[in-house]
């Protein structure tokens, strides 16, 4: 018999995070291109998200140290709760292709990480207000550290696996 989970006992996480290390070689990228991504990020989560800086330089990436390379937001309790059933029931569905989740996103502690390309599929953002499509990281961290029992647990809460 499977476990009847809700999403408040079995999610103990929610990190939405966003890489702005391409966007960060444009003129005016912290007075104009910075806000934009925060301000996105900001709507979808519910709260203001921080400001990512590299921890050393990468001359192959072109990257210096304290350089600005993403921003991230963790949600938890009832932002988390709603992102999650917002993200799964409406944002999922309006990816182009979607198909379902692979598996294999969910990695041996029971963390599931979906990449988007585009933060556009969310319907609280407007695309005639935003001029920037950036891409998204969503880490869903569960409480249970099994991926057996976290795949079953994802399962229970609606979580679209491929068959």
């Amino acid at each position: 018999m499977t476990e009847k989970f809700t999403a408040k006992k079995f999610l103990e996480k929610v990190v939405i995070n966003s890489g702005v290390g391409r966007l960060s070689q444009q003129p005016s990228f912290e007075d104009k291109v910075l806000p934009m991504v925060m301000r996105d990020v900001a709507i979808l989560g519910g709260q203001k998200p921080q400001v990512r800086k590299a921890k050393k330089s990468i001359a192959g990436f072109k990257i210096r140290e304290n350089q600005i390379v993403g921003v991230r937001a963790t949600l938890r309790g009832d932002k988390m709760v709603d992102f999650f059933e917002r993200f799964i029931t409406i944002a999922l569905p309006r990816v182009r292709d979607f198909t379902g989740l692979s598996v294999e996103s969910v990695d041996r502690g029971g963390v599931l990480n979906v990449g988007m390309k585009e933060h556009l599929v969310f319907p609280e953002i407007n695309p005639e207000d935003t001029t920037l499509i950036f891409p998204l990281q969503i880490t869903i961290v569960p409480k249970l550290k099994d991926r057996e029992k976290a795949l079953a647990g994802f399962k229970s809460l609606g979580v679209p696996f491929k068959k």
